[in-house]
């Protein structure tokens, strides 16, 4: 499975959580039609079937998630 970029997942899953938000506050349908977009670019570049799933799984692989990453750590 190719896995996407930790930079590309950053960014989709911050993207889907301002526009969760968003759509909390006012329901707009182009709102939901993004969040629904970035959903399954989510699944897709996790290889999971919900949004739920790929956002643990997107988060798992963002640096500073391991239990032995050192990418937080200053050199």
């Amino acid at each position: 499975m190719l896995m996407a970029h930790p930079a590309v997942l950053n960014n989709l899953v911050e993207q889907y959580d301002s526009l969760r938000v968003l759509h909390a506050g006012n329901g707009a349908e182009d709102v939901r039609n993004r969040m629904d977009d970035l959903a399954y670019m989510l699944c897709v570049s996790t290889g999971t079937r919900d949004i739920d799933s790929a956002l643990i799984a997107a988060r798992h692989r963002l640096p500073g998630t391991g239990v032995e990453d050192d990418s937080l750590l200053a050199s």
